[in-house]
């Protein structure tokens, strides 16, 4: 397996873990700013799981297949399972802030592999990922201000 390859499978099982904390945050937050939240929250894990099948089609291209069982998935992570629930809200957007810091990182790793090898098409998709998380980074960090 090329490190193209293992590294977009780390994307993929990352962009899930990353989705599923979003998610399960979205579910549980409580609080007096609930739907601020709730709504920010939701607004992530749609986009992020959005990305999900792009990134497995990104690995097909690269003719091997990708991961059939959660249990690859979780073997393949680099994000850490979120933990928080309830009304800890500042928890909850430190963990995404993290979640999302290594998302940046896994995203710029492809990216240098991609154009390493000339995959201009894989080096297209992760930019505009890229662009994306940055994004999430901003509103993330932006979030934590003040709580």
């Amino acid at each position: 397996m090329t490190e193209l390859q293992i590294a977009l499978k780390i994307a993929l099982a990352n962009a899930f873990t990353m989705y599923f904390s979003a998610h399960s945050f979205h579910w549980n937050v409580e609080g007096v700013h609930f739907s601020q939240y709730h709504d920010f929250f939701a607004e992530i894990y749609q986009d992020v799981f959005g990305s999900i099948d792009p990134i497995a089609e990104q690995i097909r291209k690269l003719d091997t297949y990708a991961p059939t069982s959660l249990t690859e998935l979780v073997m393949s992570k680099t994000i850490p399972d979120a933990t928080v629930v309830g009304n800890d809200v500042k928890g909850m957007l430190l963990q995404l802030k993290v979640a999302n810091d290594e998302m940046l990182s896994t995203l710029n790793t492809v990216f240098a592999l991609a154009t390493s090898v000339n995959e201009q098409g894989i080096c297209n998709f992760i930019a505009d990922r890229i662009d994306v998380h940055k994004r999430h980074g901003w509103m993330t960090a932006s979030s934590l201000k003040g709580l």
